[in-house]
């Protein structure tokens, strides 16, 4: 198991990004988190397969149809065991 903390810039808020992300996540079964931050940015923790992992990371890159994602940031983390995917 292996975990990604991400950050997505560009158009992502307000383009159900945070909810495709959520149904993305759940189908690939990955558990974490993804909110909106103040800067404009979405950000998110995926945990799981490094496959399914990996996946998630790379749907970030371009996002739900409406959205416009100019740069991502991913960093490794230490798992925590986390359970269900939720939209903060």
């Amino acid at each position: 198991m292996i975990a990604s903390r991400v950050v997505v810039y560009g158009d992502v808020q307000g383009v159900f990004f945070r909810d495709s992300c959520r149904e993305q996540a759940e189908q690939a079964g990955v558990a974490g988190w993804v909110r909106n931050r103040s800067d404009g940015a979405v950000e998110a923790v995926f945990e799981g397969e490094p496959e399914a992992v990996a996946r998630l990371c790379r749907w970030c890159e371009s996002g739900p149809d409406q959205s416009r994602v100019d740069h991502v940031d991913v960093t490794d983390e230490e798992p925590a065991e986390l359970s269900g995917f939720t939209v903060r």
